[in-house]
Protein backbone atom coordinates (compact mmCIF):
# COMPACT_ATOMS: atom_id res chain seq x y z
CA UNK A 1 0.00 0.00 0.00
CA UNK A 2 0.95 3.98 -0.55
CA UNK A 3 0.74 4.97 2.37
CA UNK A 4 2.27 8.46 1.39
CA UNK A 5 -0.32 8.39 -2.03
CA UNK A 6 -2.72 8.00 -0.14
CA UNK A 7 -2.51 11.18 2.35
CA UNK A 8 -1.64 13.22 -0.67
CA UNK A 9 -4.82 12.08 -2.19
CA UNK A 10 -6.63 13.15 0.76
CA UNK A 11 -4.74 16.65 0.85
CA UNK A 12 -5.99 17.34 -2.59
CA UNK A 13 -9.30 16.08 -1.91
CA UNK A 14 -9.91 18.51 0.69
CA UNK A 15 -8.55 21.28 -1.17
CA UNK A 16 -11.19 20.43 -3.94
CA UNK A 17 -13.65 20.86 -1.42
CA UNK A 18 -14.33 17.84 0.03
CA UNK A 19 -15.82 17.48 3.31
CA UNK A 20 -14.70 13.69 4.29
CA UNK A 21 -12.76 11.07 2.25
CA UNK A 22 -12.03 7.40 2.68
CA UNK A 23 -10.66 4.30 1.14
CA UNK A 24 -11.49 1.31 0.56
CA UNK A 25 -9.53 -1.60 -0.96
CA UNK A 26 -11.34 -3.77 -3.52
CA UNK A 27 -11.29 -6.88 -1.25
CA UNK A 28 -14.07 -4.87 1.00
CA UNK A 29 -16.08 -5.36 -2.06
CA UNK A 30 -16.17 -9.23 -1.84
CA UNK A 31 -19.80 -10.93 -2.45
CA UNK A 32 -21.33 -8.11 -4.11
CA UNK A 33 -23.27 -8.98 -7.23
CA UNK A 34 -21.86 -8.15 -10.61
CA UNK A 35 -24.42 -5.46 -11.22
CA UNK A 36 -22.84 -3.59 -8.24
CA UNK A 37 -19.16 -4.12 -8.07
CA UNK A 38 -16.58 -1.58 -8.90
CA UNK A 39 -14.59 -4.64 -10.78
CA UNK A 40 -17.49 -4.56 -12.87
CA UNK A 41 -16.89 -1.11 -14.36
CA UNK A 42 -13.21 -0.89 -14.02
CA UNK A 43 -11.62 -5.00 -13.59
CA UNK A 44 -8.28 -3.46 -12.36
CA UNK A 45 -9.70 -1.70 -9.30
CA UNK A 46 -7.53 -2.14 -6.59
CA UNK A 47 -9.22 1.23 -4.48
CA UNK A 48 -12.16 2.91 -4.36
CA UNK A 49 -12.37 6.62 -2.69
CA UNK A 50 -14.93 7.85 -1.37
CA UNK A 51 -15.42 11.52 -1.87
CA UNK A 52 -18.64 13.56 0.51
CA UNK A 53 -19.64 16.68 0.53
CA UNK A 54 -21.68 18.25 3.26
CA UNK A 55 -25.75 19.36 2.55
CA UNK A 56 -25.80 22.63 4.63
CA UNK A 57 -28.53 22.45 7.46
CA UNK A 58 -29.53 26.11 6.08
CA UNK A 59 -30.54 23.70 2.58
CA UNK A 60 -33.63 22.99 4.61
CA UNK A 61 -34.85 25.64 6.55
CA UNK A 62 -37.64 26.22 3.68
CA UNK A 63 -38.51 22.92 3.83
CA UNK A 64 -38.59 23.10 7.82
CA UNK A 65 -40.90 26.47 7.86
CA UNK A 66 -42.98 25.13 5.20
CA UNK A 67 -41.93 28.18 2.65
CA UNK A 68 -39.50 27.58 0.33
CA UNK A 69 -39.05 24.09 -1.24
CA UNK A 70 -37.08 24.97 -4.19
CA UNK A 71 -33.73 25.95 -1.97
CA UNK A 72 -33.39 22.32 -1.29
CA UNK A 73 -34.12 21.68 -5.37
CA UNK A 74 -31.70 24.19 -6.23
CA UNK A 75 -28.19 22.89 -3.96
CA UNK A 76 -29.17 19.91 -1.59
CA UNK A 77 -31.28 17.68 -4.41
CA UNK A 78 -29.47 14.40 -4.71
CA UNK A 79 -29.53 14.67 -8.55
CA UNK A 80 -28.58 18.80 -8.06
CA UNK A 81 -24.91 18.76 -5.78
CA UNK A 82 -23.44 16.08 -8.32
CA UNK A 83 -22.49 19.32 -10.55
CA UNK A 84 -20.76 20.90 -7.49
CA UNK A 85 -19.52 17.23 -5.76
CA UNK A 86 -18.46 16.30 -8.97
CA UNK A 87 -15.93 19.34 -9.80
CA UNK A 88 -13.92 17.75 -6.37
CA UNK A 89 -14.43 14.29 -7.52
CA UNK A 90 -13.00 14.78 -11.12
CA UNK A 91 -10.10 17.33 -9.86
CA UNK A 92 -9.11 14.49 -7.45
CA UNK A 93 -9.38 12.20 -10.00
CA UNK A 94 -6.74 14.01 -12.21
CA UNK A 95 -4.60 14.70 -8.85
CA UNK A 96 -4.55 10.48 -9.13
CA UNK A 97 -3.86 10.52 -12.81
CA UNK A 98 -1.19 13.30 -12.88
CA UNK A 99 0.56 10.59 -10.60
CA UNK A 100 0.28 8.39 -13.31
CA UNK A 101 -2.35 6.04 -12.03
CA UNK A 102 -5.88 5.78 -13.38
CA UNK A 103 -8.99 7.00 -12.33
CA UNK A 104 -12.38 6.42 -12.90
CA UNK A 105 -15.20 8.98 -10.99
CA UNK A 106 -18.55 8.01 -10.51
CA UNK A 107 -20.98 10.11 -9.62
CA UNK A 108 -23.92 9.07 -6.70
CA UNK A 109 -26.77 7.80 -8.52
CA UNK A 110 -28.94 5.51 -7.01
CA UNK A 111 -28.05 1.70 -6.73
CA UNK A 112 -32.14 0.88 -7.48
CA UNK A 113 -31.67 2.34 -11.13
CA UNK A 114 -32.62 -0.52 -13.79
CA UNK A 115 -30.31 -2.01 -15.95
CA UNK A 116 -30.84 -0.12 -19.47
CA UNK A 117 -28.96 -1.84 -22.21
CA UNK A 118 -27.73 -5.36 -22.94
CA UNK A 119 -24.56 -7.54 -22.08
CA UNK A 120 -21.81 -7.11 -24.26
CA UNK A 121 -19.95 -10.01 -22.99
CA UNK A 122 -21.35 -13.26 -21.75
CA UNK A 123 -19.72 -12.83 -18.40
CA UNK A 124 -20.19 -9.08 -17.94
CA UNK A 125 -23.51 -7.86 -16.54
CA UNK A 126 -25.67 -5.37 -18.85
CA UNK A 127 -25.25 -1.36 -18.65
CA UNK A 128 -25.90 0.43 -16.43
CA UNK A 129 -24.08 -0.94 -13.61
CA UNK A 130 -24.27 1.15 -10.37
CA UNK A 131 -22.71 0.73 -6.94
CA UNK A 132 -24.21 1.54 -3.94
CA UNK A 133 -22.73 4.82 -2.77
CA UNK A 134 -23.93 4.38 0.92
CA UNK A 135 -22.45 0.89 1.40
CA UNK A 136 -19.68 2.04 -0.15
CA UNK A 137 -18.76 4.93 2.09
CA UNK A 138 -19.24 2.15 4.99
CA UNK A 139 -16.61 0.03 3.75
CA UNK A 140 -14.61 3.52 3.25
CA UNK A 141 -15.12 3.88 6.76
CA UNK A 142 -16.77 7.17 6.52
CA UNK A 143 -20.18 6.00 8.55
CA UNK A 144 -22.81 3.43 8.82
CA UNK A 145 -26.30 3.01 7.77
CA UNK A 146 -29.13 4.39 9.55
CA UNK A 147 -32.68 3.07 10.24
CA UNK A 148 -33.95 4.95 7.55
CA UNK A 149 -31.29 3.32 4.58
CA UNK A 150 -29.33 6.35 4.33
CA UNK A 151 -25.52 7.00 5.25
CA UNK A 152 -24.72 8.76 8.48
CA UNK A 153 -21.61 9.74 9.68
CA UNK A 154 -20.52 11.24 12.82
CA UNK A 155 -19.70 14.78 11.10
CA UNK A 156 -23.00 14.91 9.40
CA UNK A 157 -25.25 12.91 10.39
CA UNK A 158 -27.29 12.37 6.53
CA UNK A 159 -26.46 15.79 5.45
CA UNK A 160 -23.98 14.84 2.76
CA UNK A 161 -23.32 13.64 -0.77
CA UNK A 162 -20.92 11.29 -1.61
CA UNK A 163 -19.22 10.37 -4.73
CA UNK A 164 -16.78 7.62 -6.01
CA UNK A 165 -13.27 6.86 -7.59
CA UNK A 166 -12.03 3.43 -8.91
CA UNK A 167 -8.54 3.67 -9.06
CA UNK A 168 -5.83 0.27 -10.18
CA UNK A 169 -3.42 2.82 -7.23
CA UNK A 170 -2.99 0.66 -4.34
CA UNK A 171 -4.01 2.87 -1.64
CA UNK A 172 -4.35 2.59 2.32
CA UNK A 173 -7.66 1.55 3.62
CA UNK A 174 -9.22 3.65 6.13
CA UNK A 175 -10.71 1.69 9.60
CA UNK A 176 -14.79 0.96 9.20
CA UNK A 177 -16.62 3.80 11.36
CA UNK A 178 -16.94 2.64 15.22
CA UNK A 179 -19.63 4.02 16.03
CA UNK A 180 -23.58 4.12 15.04
CA UNK A 181 -24.64 7.63 14.93
CA UNK A 182 -28.53 6.13 14.39
CA UNK A 183 -29.77 5.39 17.89
CA UNK A 184 -32.86 3.25 16.29
CA UNK A 185 -35.04 5.78 18.17
CA UNK A 186 -37.57 5.49 15.57
CA UNK A 187 -38.45 8.71 15.37
CA UNK A 188 -38.07 9.01 11.63
CA UNK A 189 -40.80 6.34 11.46
CA UNK A 190 -43.11 8.40 13.93
CA UNK A 191 -42.69 11.28 11.86
CA UNK A 192 -44.03 9.63 8.68
CA UNK A 193 -47.73 11.32 8.34
CA UNK A 194 -48.30 8.89 5.74
CA UNK A 195 -46.64 5.52 7.73
CA UNK A 196 -44.38 4.79 5.37
CA UNK A 197 -41.82 3.43 7.71
CA UNK A 198 -42.26 0.06 9.40
CA UNK A 199 -40.39 -0.78 12.80
CA UNK A 200 -41.96 -4.25 12.75
CA UNK A 201 -40.45 -4.77 9.91
CA UNK A 202 -37.10 -4.48 9.11
CA UNK A 203 -34.03 -5.94 7.78
CA UNK A 204 -30.31 -6.06 9.19
CA UNK A 205 -27.92 -5.18 6.39
CA UNK A 206 -24.35 -6.68 6.64
CA UNK A 207 -21.23 -4.65 5.30
CA UNK A 208 -17.87 -5.90 6.44
CA UNK A 209 -19.00 -7.57 9.44
CA UNK A 210 -20.72 -4.31 10.85
CA UNK A 211 -24.72 -5.25 11.40
CA UNK A 212 -26.84 -2.25 10.58
CA UNK A 213 -31.34 -2.54 11.04
CA UNK A 214 -32.98 -1.18 8.49
CA UNK A 215 -36.86 -0.04 8.43
CA UNK A 216 -39.01 -1.53 5.56
CA UNK A 217 -40.19 1.69 3.84
CA UNK A 218 -43.13 1.57 1.65
CA UNK A 219 -41.19 3.56 -1.60
CA UNK A 220 -44.98 3.97 -3.63
CA UNK A 221 -46.22 5.54 -0.53
CA UNK A 222 -43.08 7.87 -0.33
CA UNK A 223 -43.47 8.76 -3.87
CA UNK A 224 -46.66 10.31 -3.01
CA UNK A 225 -45.21 12.54 0.17
CA UNK A 226 -45.84 15.91 0.19
CA UNK A 227 -43.34 16.92 3.11
CA UNK A 228 -40.39 17.37 1.62
CA UNK A 229 -39.98 14.44 -0.44
CA UNK A 230 -38.69 14.03 -4.18
CA UNK A 231 -38.97 11.42 -6.40
CA UNK A 232 -35.82 10.35 -8.46
CA UNK A 233 -36.31 11.80 -11.77
CA UNK A 234 -34.62 9.40 -13.36
CA UNK A 235 -36.21 6.29 -12.90
CA UNK A 236 -39.70 6.08 -11.59
CA UNK A 237 -38.95 2.79 -9.74
CA UNK A 238 -36.04 4.52 -8.17
CA UNK A 239 -35.97 5.26 -4.09
CA UNK A 240 -37.47 9.13 -3.21
CA UNK A 241 -34.61 11.36 -1.79
CA UNK A 242 -35.92 11.78 1.72
CA UNK A 243 -33.54 14.11 3.48
CA UNK A 244 -35.40 17.09 3.35
CA UNK A 245 -38.97 14.85 4.15
CA UNK A 246 -40.39 14.91 7.59
CA UNK A 247 -38.64 11.63 8.69
CA UNK A 248 -35.28 13.09 8.17
CA UNK A 249 -36.11 16.44 9.80
CA UNK A 250 -37.28 14.73 12.53
CA UNK A 251 -33.96 12.83 12.85
CA UNK A 252 -31.88 15.82 12.74
CA UNK A 253 -33.89 17.34 15.49
CA UNK A 254 -32.75 13.95 17.68
CA UNK A 255 -29.48 14.00 16.57
CA UNK A 256 -28.67 17.37 17.70
CA UNK A 257 -30.97 16.63 21.25
CA UNK A 258 -28.69 13.82 21.80
CA UNK A 259 -25.30 15.16 20.94
CA UNK A 260 -24.55 12.08 18.62
CA UNK A 261 -22.42 14.18 15.67
CA UNK A 262 -19.50 15.47 16.38
CA UNK A 263 -20.42 18.93 14.83
CA UNK A 264 -23.03 21.49 16.85
CA UNK A 265 -24.61 24.71 16.31
CA UNK A 266 -25.30 27.65 18.11
CA UNK A 267 -29.19 27.02 17.86
CA UNK A 268 -31.40 24.27 17.42
CA UNK A 269 -32.65 23.38 13.90
CA UNK A 270 -36.16 23.19 14.76
CA UNK A 271 -37.29 26.53 16.11
CA UNK A 272 -41.07 26.00 15.56
CA UNK A 273 -43.95 23.55 15.64
CA UNK A 274 -43.16 20.79 12.58
CA UNK A 275 -45.99 20.72 10.46
CA UNK A 276 -47.11 17.80 8.44
CA UNK A 277 -48.94 17.02 5.38
CA UNK A 278 -51.10 13.49 5.53
CA UNK A 279 -53.38 11.74 3.45
CA UNK A 280 -56.08 14.06 3.46
CA UNK A 281 -53.69 16.85 1.67
CA UNK A 282 -54.35 19.45 4.71
CA UNK A 283 -51.73 20.81 6.32
CA UNK A 284 -51.07 20.20 10.47
CA UNK A 285 -49.01 20.99 13.07
CA UNK A 286 -47.81 18.94 15.90
CA UNK A 287 -47.77 20.93 19.08
CA UNK A 288 -46.10 19.38 20.96
CA UNK A 289 -43.18 17.67 19.69
CA UNK A 290 -41.96 13.62 19.18
CA UNK A 291 -41.88 11.18 21.35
Amino acid sequence: MNEELTNALKSAATQAGADLVGVASIDRFEGVAPEHHPCSIFPETKSVIVIAKRITRGCLRGVEEGTQFSLYNQYAANWVPNRFLAVTTVTTASFLEDHRWEAVPLPGLPADVPAMGVPVRDDAPAPNVMIDVSAAAVRAGLGRIGLTGELMTPEFGPLQRCQLILTDAVLKSDPLCERDVCDQCGRCARACPLEAISLEETNEVEICGLRMKVARIDENICRTCKNGATPNPYHAACSTDKLAAACMRECLCHLQEKNLLNRTFQNSFRQRAAWEIGPSGRANLVSEGRP
